[in-house]
């Protein structure tokens, strides 16, 4: 089932609601700034195991939790802050997601001094397959396995998918060129 039928069949209002909202607005929309291509790897990264709504209620909270996702003050977290996070109710406290997105900013800053951005190095090795992918960011990132890659790549516009080719959000995605449909 596809996100976009499934916030069809959603049941109460209340759910569909906040699924909507994102898949409207944010699934699939090419994203340029570093911070929000960073955030959105975040939050990928604390669904794992999870489901998507729970990512939702507590994206605010994540959001806060992480600096507003700035990757400069992330890549800047001491054990004090590893700590902070680790007993903060409102995010996913584990261990080895807190200290992914740590490293993963570490690891963002040095492709932003090699390429000049996250985005730009996206784009370096756009096109790739969903498998090439995979490889590359489990060689650069923490925490990166298929589905991670493959929600986040579709999320931020790099691989197809995000929405079926009824759905009247894909028309909005396609006017804002995202990298699956670039030629």
């Amino acid at each position: 089932m596809s996100y976009c039928t499934l916030i069809n069949s959603m049941q109460p209002e209340e759910r569909k609601t906040l699924h909507k909202n994102y898949h409207d607005k944010l699934y699939g929309f090419p994203l340029d700034d570093d911070n929000e291509l960073f955030g959105r790897l975040i939050l990928e990264i604390n669904q794992a195991g999870l489901s998507w709504e729970t990512i939702l209620k507590k994206e605010a909270f994540l959001r806060k939790a992480y600096s507003n996702f700035n990757i400069k003050k992330i890549a800047a977290y001491t054990e004090v802050d590893r700590n902070r996070l680790l007993n903060d109710a409102g995010i996913i406290r584990n261990k080895l997601k807190v200290n992914a997105a740590i490293e993963n900013a570490k690891a963002i800053l040095q492709l932003q001094k090699e390429f000049g951005s996250f985005q730009k190095w996206l784009k370096h090795h756009h096109p790739k397959t969903t498998d090439d992918w995979v490889k590359l960011f489990k060689q650069t990132f923490k925490f990166t396995g298929g589905e991670i890659v493959n929600e986040f790549l579709m999320s931020i516009g790099f691989l197809p998918g995000a929405h079926d080719s009824s759905c009247p959000v894909l028309k909005q995605i396609l006017k804002q060129k995202p990298m699956w449909a670039v030629k």
